[in-house]
């Protein structure tokens, strides 16, 4: 799409987002931004609220602004797509969709990206309005058993129509989309997160600390970590588990869930609910296991990277996309996996691996070594890049 000639040849793409608040998705956005090539990508991202991740996108230099979505729109679960209501709530978007399209119309971006599920939506029309190609970033794996089941059916038929490419965050994510052309991106750590000496100073602290690090929300596990610490306090007593995150996008019950169980196992004294905290990599370093106890399998698992790449051994689900970060080679797999679900497997898990210092050791370093030689960030902006030019019609 060229509407008159421009001096500028970098790819003009214009990123949207439907919340500001500080999810996985937001989070490896923000990292993206920062790497790609500004000699090859001028990127502007539009976010329907205002928010953390506002904040997040000035501070290191990206172009931002807030196009504010209704708060009836933007917050209404994704679960209700098909009823009365989310035709109601569709009908009430039109207005914001006339304005993004005026605004896109005014950017004339070669594409638009969207990020989220109801990004891709809204969006999509808007972009269509436009007469601007659009690519979708899939987040989210379109199964039965993650999104509730006519939900998954109304995305699956339309990244087959809708997106020009589609985007997805893990090879378990790509397999769900219906898009045998899908290309996977991997969500890529920051250089800083990195520890300098990859973990091989690491001191396991006395008692041992067990941490889990996500969202408050029944999709993270909370409840099975707190499940498995009597069998694992049976073996090792003394040991502390800590569960940092703080509840988002509607989590607040669960998180009253999770506290009541501890008191009902008696747990206050073993078990720190946290609350949200900035300095994700000073937690990772105090702990001696990383947990990621996901019920159901998750599209990716970025906590996972972010513990192998601080050095520090991890236990974690096996489903979704994370035993493709955890695929080890002829040495053995990088980390620990359990079933999803099963606290007592996690709880049998964990004691193993507080039994063998040596080997969880071992582990750690090897997974540290194959963490920052996929994951990194750079390479995620490289292929999303790739995809950006072959959507957009521009190549070099």
């Amino acid at each position: 799409m060229r509407r008159g000639a421009r001096s500028d040849e970098r790819l003009r793409v214009v990123v949207l987002d439907h919340t500001a608040d500080l999810g996985g998705g937001e989070l490896a956005l923000a990292r993206l931004c920062a790497a790609l090539d500004p000699a090859e990508v001028q990127v502007k991202v539009i976010v329907f609220a205002d928010g953390p991740l506002v904040g997040r996108l000035r501070d290191q230099g990206t172009d931002v602004e807030v196009l504010v979505l209704g708060e009836g729109v933007r917050s209404r679960s994704r679960d209700a797509l098909g009823t009365w209501g989310s035709a109601r709530s569709a009908w009430a978007a039109v207005p914001f969709v006339l304005r993004l399209a005026r605004r896109l119309r005014v950017l004339r971006p070669d594409l638009v990206h969207t990020q989220s599920l109801k990004a891709d939506v809204l969006g999509s029309v808007a972009a269509g309005l436009a007469r601007t190609p659009v690519v979708w970033h899939v987040h989210d794996r379109i199964a039965d058993d993650y999104l509730p089941p006519r939900v998954a059916r109304v995305f699956r038929w339309l990244i087959r129509r809708v997106p020009r490419a589609v985007v997805a965050n893990s090879e378990a994510t790509a397999v769900t989309l219906g898009r045998p052309d899908a290309v996977v991106a991997y969500p890529g750590f920051a250089p800083e997160q990195v520890r300098p000496d990859g973990g091989r100073t690491h001191v396991d602290p006395n008692p041992a600390v067990v941490g889990l690090v996500g969202r408050i929300s029944p999709t993270k596990g909370q409840l099975e970590l707190v499940a498995a610490a009597p069998g694992v306090l049976a073996a090792h007593l003394g040991t502390r588990f800590r569960l940092v995150g703080a509840p988002l996008f509607g989590g607040e019950d669960y998180a009253a869930e999770v506290e009541a169980e501890i008191g009902r196992r008696g747990l206050g004294d073993a078990v720190e609910v946290t609350g949200h905290v900035d300095d994700v990599a000073g937690v990772l370093d105090g702990l001696t296991v990383l947990v990621h106890a996901s019920p159901v399998p998750e599209p990716f698992g970025q906590v996972v990277v972010e513990g192998m790449v601080r050095g520090v051994p991890v236990i974690a689900t096996d489903a979704g996309g994370v035993p493709e970060i955890l695929r080890g080679d002829d040495a053995g797999p990088l980390g620990v996996l359990v079933p999803p679900g099963d606290s007592d497997a996690l709880a049998e898990a964990l004691v193993g691996v507080l039994d063998d210092p040596a080997g969880r050791r071992r582990r750690a370093e090897a997974a540290f070594a194959v963490a920052t030689e996929r994951f990194a960030v750079e390479r995620t902006a490289e292929i999303v890049t790739a995809t950006w030019r072959r959507a957009g019609g521009r190549r070099r």
